[in-house]
């Protein structure tokens, strides 16, 4: 039989394709024995069944191949939950919980006030479940062109028991209007087409058609922007997550579509990560 101790000693290959192996190789084998991963340092002399023991070979396999974590645990931390994420949607990122904190920034801090949001290109649902959790008179929209994504998110919602979400299957703004929104925060897919970026780190293994977009990663934006006008109650904000270097040409796209005060917003690591822009209204 084999200890937790040397199970994760044994495990040390990982170090060739992860700089953070230890501790990848410690959730996966607390994964794999189902506790909590301070079970492993109360308990390193507690052995391992050879079923356990298998699992969390098959797990250091798949890590060894580069696969993601998330992926391989089907959970990702995320706001103040787990969500359950698979190679349908993307992996939540630390910075787009910073666009969360900004969104509810824009919105009315009394607890009692109403407000509708939509959350273009939901995927997990990270966005949209974080702020309905935030305040349950906020009613959320959670849109994506992809209904694996959206059965990903609408199990998370069953999952934290949000019942002011709805969920629905479109290309951005389609179908949605006349609906008006106090605010629409979204993340699209920004990055461009063959940027070297996308064999790096776990983005080989993500959802090319949440990552990718045309002109030079800028296609979708255009589109959220151009579209998000009819669906953007007078004043109301929009909150886009885009790429580090393209500040100027989302403020262009959107001085072009009619918004004002146009701002960019760094995140923690002094990086151009969003902006938010105010739709006046109509005119006439």
């Amino acid at each position: 039989m084999v200890t937790i101790k040397q199970a994760l000693n044994n495990a040390s290959s990982l170090q060739q394709h992860s700089d953070s192996w230890r501790l990848d190789a410690e959730l996966l084998l607390a994964a794999a024995i189902q506790q909590q991963r301070g079970y492993l340092f109360t308990w390193p002399d507690e052995e391992i069944s050879a079923e356990q023991l298998q699992l969390f070979q098959q797990y250091c396999a798949r890590r060894s191949k580069g696969e993601p974590i998330a992926y391989i645990l089907g959970r990702q931390a995320f706001w103040d939950f787990d969500l359950m994420v698979n190679p349908h949607v993307l992996i939540p990122r630390p910075e787009t919980e910073l666009l969360v904190e900004f969104a509810i920034e824009l919105l009315p801090t009394e607890q009692f006030k109403k407000a509708d949001i939509l959350d273009l290109g939901t995927g997990s649902g990270a966005i949209a479940l974080a702020l309905a959790s935030t305040n349950p008179n906020w009613q959320l929209t959670a849109v994506d062109r992809s209904g694996r994504a959206l059965a990903v998110a609408r199990e998370n919602a069953q999952e934290l028991k949000l019942g002011n979400i709805e969920f629905r299957q479109a290309s951005w703004c389609d179908g949605l209007a006349p609906e008006q929104f106090d605010l629409i925060v979204a993340n699209p897919p920004y990055v461009r087409s063959g940027d070297e970026h996308l064999a790096q780190g776990s983005l080989p293994f993500e959802p090319v058609m949440a990552l990718v977009a045309e002109e030079n990663g800028l296609a979708d934006i255009r589109s959220i922007a151009q579209q998000c006008k009819y669906c953007l109650k007078k004043d109301a904000w929009l909150l886009i997550e885009h790429g580090y270097d393209q500040k100027d040409e989302v403020a262009k796209l959107l001085h072009e579509s009619a918004y004002q005060n146009i701002e960019c917003i760094q995140d923690l690591a002094k990086l151009d990560r969003m902006t938010k822009a105010q739709y006046p209204g109509q005119a006439g």
